[in-house]
């Protein structure tokens, strides 16, 4: 088996990437031109890795490789080995819930792989490595990472809607009396306000993605970072290019005037269309009540007329989400260090 290490940012794309990107159905945000736009303004960008069998491609991984926070806001030079101590976390950054490493359809031989890309990442980024972190792992693959040296950790789960439904309004009939009632009064307002613009769709190029970094960096500011977060808020030039995506949908609830109250973004997917950004005003600015809940309306909406098998919709807040008819899907990070990798 053969490992090979693209930086996203100057590399050209590993060859049969876009194939077996359609035969694993991948998230947009497995686009390589996306990643190499996100590791551009990454305080620690991610590294595409890729196992090829012969001619065949059967695994990638994204992989960030982080500093200690007393280093450069901004990661290293392409082309340079990090300077001082990194650590490697398998993490598709944006994508919650999911796991940073995919493999070809039928693809069995994931343990043995993932040992031995370890052990080849070390080679690869020499004695300055301190270990591995895989994030959002499922069960099967956490079970196999375990061993000797090794710590595995069940974590907060990610939430599932199973797609039971012929339209929104079989969701609708699913749900408690009360939140339905709730959900169905607070979208007559929205609908009814004429002072509200509320636009959603594919492909969205009337968006300024210089405010949605803005009011995305906001809220995340307003409700606290989270804990060990190695992420880099995303920069108004990933979005002008992530937005205007046909696999992404934005929505957007505006005033009349054109000031942005809140927008969420949707990774449409043939299988599990995933809820992305959220980010709005404070509540004293927003305006109108009850628009995160509206945009649960809208996934659902794509949901059925898609015809997927799911809606996932992250991690956190997951007593409101199954009010909403998610369940919960249990999720392990696993943390390697540098003495074990490969063992």
């Amino acid at each position: 088996m053969r490992f090979a290490f693209h930086d996203p940012r100057v590399d050209p794309a590993p060859d049969g990437w876009a194939t077996f990107s359609r035969a694993a159905r991948l998230h947009p945000v497995w686009d390589y031109e996306l990643m190499g736009l996100e590791a551009w303004g990454a305080r620690n960008p991610q590294l595409l890795v890729v196992a090829t069998e012969g001619d065949e491609l059967v695994a990638g991984l994204s992989v960030m490789l982080c500093r200690p926070r007393l280093s450069p806001r901004f990661g290293p030079v392409p082309g340079r080995r990090p300077l001082g101590p990194v650590w490697a976390e398998v993490y598709q950054p944006w994508l919650s819930g999911f796991p940073g490493i995919v493999f070809a359809p039928g693809f069995t031989d994931r343990l043995p792989l993932v040992r031995e890309f370890e052990r080849r990442l070390a080679r690869h980024l020499r004695p300055g490595l301190l270990g591995v972190v895989y994030r959002a792992i499922g069960e099967d693959l956490a079970a196999g990472i375990g061993g000797r040296g090794r710590v595995v950790k069940r974590v907060d789960p990610t939430t599932v809607l199973e797609n039971r439904f012929e339209s929104e309004e079989d969701w609708f009939a699913s749900l408690p009396s009360a939140r339905r009632s709730a959900l169905r009064r607070r979208r007559r307002r929205i609908e009814e306000n004429p002072d509200l613009v509320v636009r959603s769709g594919p492909g969205r190029d009337d968006v300024d993605s210089a405010v949605v970094a803005g009011l995305i960096r906001e809220h995340r500011a307003r409700y606290g970072a989270l804990k060990l977060d190695t992420r880099t808020l995303p920069s108004a030039g990933f979005l002008h290019r992530f937005l205007r995506r046909p696999d992404v949908h934005t929505l957007t609830y505006a005033t009349a005037d054109g000031k942005l109250l809140a927008v969420n973004t949707l990774l449409d997917h043939p299988d599990s269309p995933t809820m992305q950004h959220w980010a709005a005003l404070p509540l004293p600015e927003r305006g109108p009540q009850g628009l995160y809940f509206d945009s649960y309306v809208n996934a659902v909406r794509l949901l059925t007329q898609r015809g997927a098998k799911e809606l996932s919709a992250g991690r956190g807040m997951v007593e409101l989400k199954e009010q909403l008819g998610f369940r919960t899907r249990t999720i392990y990070t696993a943390a390697v260090p540098r003495p074990v990798l490969g063992r």
